[in-house]
């Protein structure tokens, strides 16, 4: 990690018996969560912003703060009663720390240190691709490593190597856009509403995936980055093209074949990463992993190729604080604990938390 940490005074076998606090403030969602010692999900919960930001376009990170100051308390109460547990039965609490909007984790970071030390129990600051990546295991606590680990939000398209330690090796990024942010864009472009992905998503069911085609991002058949900045000029010169207003054949075709683009490459990198490193063994996480056409080839893919494939419960695929807590108690079994004077790493990247893969 690329924060501090000093030993934890709790051994690994009293916390075992004890449950954690998952915090997670890093966009537009106020979320807690609950899990028990052995990595049980007590309680969820998520409190969404989406109305709040529709009529802008996207995220605000002013109000989005400012929603996380009025909400954040109730959603930890929510938790903890679902729980059907009180502060005092917790043992540690885990809380993203970056990457993310600064005014939306500094709400969640104060929240989580103040209730770390009013409880005097330990705190983990958790990068928020961790947490993606631990939702892999939540529903499948069997699921197999080594394996390939693909974190695809809207703001990261990262290929790992997870090792059997647990460590992480990145293999392949994004150059410009994450998927999730082609999304986003497109939708906008398309003039639908926020959030972009779900939106497209939807009109992409009544759409024919093969009516329009646009570029796919390949480079050199063994080079694992990605990038989808080419796909949406294309679409915007395909929009000029044909003017405007589009009717609703058009809007699904053009969103099925943009949805089919931006998939297709997912879906090829990630089945390339396996083929190189000799795995069989595939998980896909973050907020497009819900995608359902993704989730679709990805099965198939995974079918015709006999390899194993982890594609997390909806609700751990967005921005959730189970996630949180289960990469926090990672932590915690690791034998160390943040320091209380956590603070907030808004521009926090992969590369100092993974060792890079040797090629």
């Amino acid at each position: 990690m690329t924060h501090t940490h000093e030993q934890s005074p709790l051994t690994s076998a009293r916390w075992q018996a004890g449950p954690i606090l998952g915090i997670e403030s890093s966009c537009d969602e106020t979320a807690a969560a609950v899990l028990d010692g052995s990595g049980q999900v007590l309680s969820n919960v998520i409190s969404s912003q989406t109305s709040v930001h529709a009529k802008f376009g996207g995220v605000v990170p002013e109000l989005a703060a400012r929603a996380h100051l009025g909400t954040i308390d109730v959603v930890v109460k929510d938790a903890l009663e679902q729980s059907r547990l009180s502060k005092k039965d917790l043992v540690a609490i885990a809380v993203t720390q970056g990457p993310g909007l600064a005014g939306a984790l500094l709400v969640g970071v104060n929240y989580a240190k103040a209730l770390s030390y009013g409880l005097d129990i330990p705190l983990m600051g958790v990068n928020h691709l961790s947490g993606h990546i631990a939702s892999a295991w939540l529903a499948d606590p069997t699921f197999p490593l080594p394996c390939i680990v693909l974190v695809v939000s809207g703001g990261h398209t990262h290929l790992y190597r997870r090792a059997l330690d647990g460590q992480c090796a990145l293999l392949g990024c994004t150059r410009d856009d994450a998927a999730g942010e082609a999304f986003d864009k497109g939708a906008q472009m398309l003039g639908m509403e926020f959030p972009g992905g779900p939106a497209i998503d939807r009109a992409a069911q009544q759409g024919n995936p093969k009516a329009i085609t646009f570029p796919r991002f390949h480079r050199r058949k063994n080079n694992l980055e990605f990038s989808f900045s080419g796909l949406k000029t294309s679409l915007l010169y395909k929009l000029r093209d044909l003017g405007t207003p589009l009717d609703n054949e058009q809007t699904a075709d053009l969103a099925a074949s943009y949805q089919e683009a931006i998939v297709q490459v997912l879906v090829e990198k990630a089945f390339a990463a396996l083929a190189q490193s000799g795995l069989s063994a595939l998980a896909v996480v973050g907020g497009v992993s819900a995608n359902a056409r993704l989730r679709t080839m990805l099965r198939e893919r995974a079918e015709q190729e006999h390899a194993q494939l982890s594609l997390p419960p909806m609700g751990f695929c967005t921005d959730n604080a189970a996630m949180i807590a289960a990469a926090g108690r990672q932590t915690l079994l690791s034998g160390a604990q943040a320091s209380r004077d956590l603070d907030i790493q808004p521009g926090l990247h992969s590369e100092p938390m993974y060792a890079h893969a040797q090629r």
